[in-house]
């Protein structure tokens, strides 16, 4: 799997949502085509660009064929994502602070009356 093969597998919205409905649980393809509102080629033709990103796993249960997530991929992502999420904590935090003495500078208008 190469970084670039899972982020173009995720571009898609389809895609997203079939990861979201994998994220709750392994499904057959019949439930991931009622749940999307797809067809079921156009169906097999994401979960092949997920399976062949590595994002998803498939396994025959008679004859049904049951995809689920494989986590390894997620965690990859959650790991390279790691240090931008640190950067926007800190913004955020600033901004938060710079908020609240702003809050406290602004004089506030009376309560009404009643």
């Amino acid at each position: 799997m190469s970084d670039a093969a899972l982020w173009s597998a995720l571009a898609d919205p389809h895609r997203r949502a079939i990861v979201a409905l994998l994220l709750e649980r392994p499904r057959p393809v019949g439930e991931i085509v009622a749940a999307c509102g797809l067809s079921q080629p156009g169906t097999s033709k994401h979960l092949k660009v997920l399976r062949d990103a590595g994002l998803v796993r498939v396994r025959q249960d008679a004859q049904r064929r049951v995809y689920a997530l494989d986590p390894a991929p997620i965690a990859a992502l959650d790991a390279w994502l790691e240090p931008y999420r640190r950067l926007w904590n800190r913004s955020l935090d600033t901004l938060g602070r710079r908020l609240d003495e702003t809050s406290d500078e602004t004089p506030h208008p009376p309560p009404p009356k009643d």
